[in-house]
């Protein structure tokens, strides 16, 4: 189950907030113990370019055998 701070993975585009499919983000809350999550997505310096409300279709965890990619926002 996904908890406050766990790292999760965006399983969708949200386009109306510049973000893709894989990119990674921290859940700041949990809502009605796992219904939707906010997630924060930050770039890699530390700025926040979105804290969104997901649905659990929306997110995963991260797995052990995953490594990072870097893209540039539009």
């Amino acid at each position: 189950m996904i908890q406050e701070l766990d790292t999760v993975v965006l399983t969708t585009d949200i386009l109306e907030q510049n973000l893709s499919k894989g990119d990674i983000g921290t859940v700041v809350l949990v809502h009605q113990g796992g219904v939707g999550y906010e997630v924060e997505f930050v770039t890699l310096t530390g700025k926040t370019v979105a804290i969104v409300s997901l649905f659990p279709s929306q997110v995963r965890l991260i797995c052990d055998r995953e490594i990072a990619h870097a893209r540039m926002l539009a």
